[in-house]
């Protein structure tokens, strides 16, 4: 180490969702910080009124770059894949990633980011406590997450139905905020719910608001959800949370700095400090930091690269992925019917399938409403011309819902990463996934598949199609350095040291053994909260 060069007390790579969380639980008990990420931003922030999407589309002149982008980045060309739905500016979120985190894989077809706030930027707000049942197959006790939960909900806000859906969303749960209003297709929805409840339950479906990431109430400079229906395109009013915000008040911390264009690439144990090398984007050029602790959180698949390199191995890490499918439907009662400028794009309504009755193996179907990502996207998926498509979806997208539905996915023999050599790439190597489910869960998918279709149908909503993006697609990844009891290379210690080292933690979904189907985002967080707890206290 330079002798001007003093360590950090700790690294934190990354500043998603868990880099975020991680960061500030340390900054705020008086530890030095540094954290490092490329970071990139959006370079030119499409300039939107505060107003509501139809105001937008009837009144500004300069729809085409705030809509499509300067260079018409946002439409979407060939196939639908992961991070098609990404609006101009959000865009950023993807920059970099072939250039600097190679991938092969013909199965596996997953999102990454490198930019400042991560995938957080574009996190749709779910938040769940898993259950016991289920933390119990992640190979970890709840208990040891009940207070960071809790921590998390109050740093970001959480608002949520007091309903069906509570048991599987946040109960237990202190300061939630009330509910978002659902849209009236699916109001519509809801109602008949209600009114079917008993039989809907007796085969195991259970429905409600869902709890989300969102304001209903000001909250210091963050504002109360408008309804305005612009989430998917700027964060002016900061309803949704989005882990920038958090950083962005880091930054004003004397014992926090970020250090921007920073790809990590791998770390080495010396003399009881931690070497970091990374690679800064911008000159190519490789640069070391120290620091006494390294906390990962640079999200599961990034995670994975720098263990590896680390380790030097080519070694064949497990991984786990949610199967996800999206649903278009109809409400057909709303067809041609006109619009509310009012409407929260947002997930309105969530469906837990718990079969055996115990939340231990529960697939979720989570809806959406349809306006604000514009019918240019489900014309070029109809089997119409541009021109009738257009008619046709004018009259459609009132009574249109989406649902996005989700499985809980256990190991697998041909569910797997390996690190291999590149010369092509910038880094040296590319990450190479497998990931084939077995016929066995491919029957179990499409079976669930289609008592939800009938559940959806008894409800009014009438499916269109079932469209698969790919594995991947879900964005949900754990599992790849799982929890163990034993000191094995590239398994993890109850409190998040990665076994084998002294000080390095990881601390986003790679020591989860099971991955429920319920959004993993919040107990990332809570993991990222705790994680950082457990490194203060070694020594």
């Amino acid at each position: 180490m330079n002798s001007e060069q003093s360590p950090a007390d700790f690294i934190v790579v990354g500043s998603g969702l868990t880099g975020a969380m991680a960061a500030q639980t340390l900054v705020e008990k008086d530890a030095q910080v540094l954290m490092l990420d490329v970071a990139y931003r959006n370079e030119v922030e499409p300039a939107f009124p505060l107003k509501n999407f139809l105001n937008i589309r009837q009144e500004n002149t300069n729809q085409r770059e705030l809509m499509l982008g300067e260079n018409f980045e946002g439409i979407p060309w060939g196939l639908i894949k992961t991070g098609a739905q990404l609006t101009p500016g959000r865009k950023y979120l993807i920059r970099g990633l072939e250039q600097f985190l190679s991938m092969a894989s013909n199965t596996f077809f997953p999102m990454e980011s490198l930019a400042y706030g991560g995938l957080g930027n574009a996190w749709g707000a779910g938040c769940y406590i898993f259950s016991n049942a289920e933390f119990e197959q992640m190979g970890i006790k709840k208990s040891l997450f009940e207070k960071s939960y809790q921590v998390v909900g109050d740093r970001i806000g959480i608002s949520a139905g007091i309903d069906d859906a509570l048991k599987y969303t946040v109960q237990g749960l202190n300061n939630i905020l009330p509910a978002l209003q659902p849209e009236e297709s699916v109001q519509q929805v809801i109602d008949k719910y209600k009114q079917k409840k008993d039989g809907v339950n007796s085969k195991g479906f259970y429905a409600g608001i869902p709890a989300v990431a969102i304001l209903t109430k000001d909250k210091d400079k963050r504002k109360a959800f408008s309804y305005n229906d612009m989430d998917f395109w700027h964060d002016q009013e900061q309803s949704v949370y989005r882990p920038w915000m958090t950083v962005d008040q880091l930054k004003r911390s004397t014992n926090f700095q970020l250090k921007e264009k920073q790809l990590v690439l791998k770390y080495e144990e010396i003399n009881g400090l931690v070497k970091v090398t990374s690679k800064n984007v911008e000159t190519n050029e490789e640069e070391i930091a120290w620091c006494r602790k390294l906390v990962l959180c640079s999200g599961v698949l990034g995670t994975a690269r720098i263990v590896l390199r680390s380790a030097e191995s080519d070694a064949k890490l497990p991984l786990l992925c949610n199967p996800y499918a999206y649903v278009p439907m109809l409400s057909w009662k709303r067809l041609g019917k006109v619009q509310t400028a009012k409407r929260n794009g947002m997930g309105q309504l969530v469906m837990f399938y718990d079969k055996k009755k115990d939340n231990s193996d529960v697939p979720i179907a989570a809806l959406f409403t349809y306006r604000s990502l514009l019918l240019f996207r489900l014309i070029k998926e109809s089997p119409l011309n541009f021109a009738d498509g257009r008619a046709l979806m004018q009259y459609l997208a009132p009574a249109m819902v989406i649902s996005g539905i989700h499985h809980p996915e256990k190991y697998g023999d041909r569910k797997f990463l390996q690190l291999q050599n590149d010369s092509a790439s910038i880094t040296g190597d590319k990450l190479f996934v497998e990931y084939i489910l077995s016929k066995e869960e491919e029957q179990t998918v499409t079976s669930n598949e289609k008592d939800f279709f009938r559940t959806f149908r008894s409800l009014g909503l009438l499916p269109v199609s079932k469209v698969y993006p790919g594995h991947g697609s879900s964005i949900h990844y754990a599992g790849t350095l799982p929890v163990s009891g034993a000191e094995d290379k590239f398994t993890t210690a109850e409190n998040g040291r990665l076994h084998e080292t002294k000080n390095v933690f990881v601390a986003d979904g790679s020591c989860f053994k099971f991955l429920p189907a319920k959004g993993i985002s919040f107990t990332l967080m809570a993991n990222a909260e705790r994680v950082a707890n457990e490194a203060l206290k070694t020594t």
